[in-house]
């Protein structure tokens, strides 16, 4: 029985049509595909089969599928670049597959090898190659899904599954761009709890934040910020980590995030920021509880430097004004786009699309280049 997909056994079906590549100016986030994509089946008695690379279309599935039924799905983010130097890389993605294989366990999902994943992945961006933007200021996205899809209505672990890969080229997650976002913060709706799915990434997560959402938009606000408990903990904006910069009760210039208690998704950009500021040693880096209280009193106190949500849609996105409890509380920033964002944003898009010194590109632990592993080539059918 197979017990991981095969990369070295991946079958490639070309496309005999090619769409249009996308005017980046005007490109909505996640709405525009590239031609191809990658499916791997699973079944309990046969284990993985032969990943294939093929036309991008639609999937047939069960009408009595799993995944449909009991959310028996889960999904990943990740981002493909191309450099000053036209080379293609993937930003960190043994991180994004160590998160993906805690949420299939969670999920009851087949357990997957990650290096043979990450190969199949390589290999279908190498085969759209083209669709990675040639730009500073958009991205490859890359969207990993795994569903059960078991053929029958009994509430069980699934017998049946299929891991699916999609690619979508991307600018600016907002439609404000860069600018800073606004934010609803009310704790009669509760994203995540100890104990169930918050720091899994599986989408009935996200579809049951809409509602929130939606009502968020009638407040004149963009994002939700997520409350957990009677204090009103911060806890995520949207689809984003939070991250809060200020001068905290010991008058200490910290960078302050919450930590990963089971309700926070462990976010690779947050990890990469954390990394980032802890190795520039210059203020305090701290993961602790912050509640609206924390936030209100700092305010008040004029101690807030600025606040910003990250995540691999946005990268780094600023936070300009929460409503809370009727009253807007103004965050402090300095031209849209506050000091210590700006500088993380530059960083952080330096690593992933920028040329840098021998060293300076791989200041992170696990970062993939396309280009090391000789995938950088002609495609041609194999």
């Amino acid at each position: 029985m197979a017990t991981a997909p095969p990369a070295a056994d991946l079958v490639i079906e070309l496309s005999q049509t090619h769409k249009a590549k996308p005017d980046l100016t005007n490109l909505v986030f996640g709405t525009v595909f590239s031609d191809h994509m990658l499916t791997i089946e699973w079944t309990s008695a046969g284990g993985w089969q032969k990943p294939h690379v093929k036309p991008f279309g639609n999937l047939s599935l069960h009408p009595a599928c799993s995944a449909m039924h009991y959310a028996v799905q889960l999904f990943e983010g990740m981002k493909a670049y191309r450099d000053a130097d036209d080379k293609v890389r993937l930003f960190r993605p043994m991180l994004n597959m160590n998160r993906m294989a805690k949420s299939a366990e969670r999920a009851c999902l087949p357990a997957f090898d990650r290096e043979e994943l990450v190969q199949c992945i390589r290999r279908l961006v190498q085969v759209d190659l083209e669709w990675v933007p040639k730009s500073d200021s958009a991205s490859l996205y890359i969207r990993p899904t795994f569903l059960g899809t078991e053929p029958s209505l009994g509430v069980k672990k699934p017998s049946h599954a299929l891991l699916y890969v999609i690619l979508s080229p991307v600018g600016s997650y907002f439609s404000t761009g860069a600018k800073p976002v606004s934010l609803w913060a009310d704790s009669k709706y509760i994203r995540a709890w100890r104990g169930g799915t918050g720091d899994c990434k599986m989408g009935g997560n996200y579809g049951a934040s809409i509602y929130a959402q939606d009502e968020a938009v009638d407040y004149g606000c963009q994002q939700v910020l997520w409350l957990y408990g009677d204090d009103h903990q911060i806890t995520e904006v949207g689809t984003m980590n939070m991250f809060l910069f200020w001068n905290n009760e010991k008058g200490e210039e910290e960078l302050a995030t919450p930590p990963l208690d089971g309700i926070i998704l462990p976010g690779i950009t947050r990890q990469s920021i954390l990394e980032l500021t802890r190795k520039w040693g210059e203020f305090k880096v701290c993961e602790r509880y912050l509640t609206m209280a924390d936030l209100r009193c700092a305010l008040k106190e004029s101690r807030v430097k600025e606040m910003f949500g990250s995540g691999t849609a946005c990268v780094v996105s600023p936070v300009g004004r929460i409503l809370y409890q009727g009253e807007n509380l103004h965050i402090p920033c300095q031209e849209d786009f506050p000091q210590l964002a700006s500088r993380l944003m530059k960083e952080l898009t330096d690593i992933q699309v920028r040329s840098h010194p021998t060293g300076h590109r791989h200041q992170f632990n696990v970062y993939s280049t396309l280009v090391e592993r000789n995938l950088i080539q002609p495609v041609c059918a194999q």
